[in-house]
């Protein structure tokens, strides 16, 4: 049997899971998707019950940020 196929929104909550995060950049880069589409599963995540915490890139002088997971949805009971 084989295991079930990783979505492109898998690999972004595994990115942002991270404790050093993901920027957008990185989200295009390995989705291959644009900066909107990346920000809008961003958005769902939130609407999903995650919270999310932006906080400005270490060393990047351009204004980039790093997104990461800090609370996952409470389990329904």
């Amino acid at each position: 049997m084989s295991k079930p196929k990783q979505t492109k929104t898998d690999r972004v909550r595994a990115m942002l899971s991270r404790p050093q995060g993901a920027s957008l950049d990185a989200i295009c880069k390995t989705t291959g998707w644009q900066p909107h589409s990346a920000r809008a599963v961003l958005s769902g995540f939130r609407k999903s019950g995650y919270t999310i915490e932006r906080s400005p890139a270490e060393g990047d002088k351009t204004g980039g940020s790093v997104y990461r997971i800090t609370a996952e949805p409470e389990a329904a009971e």
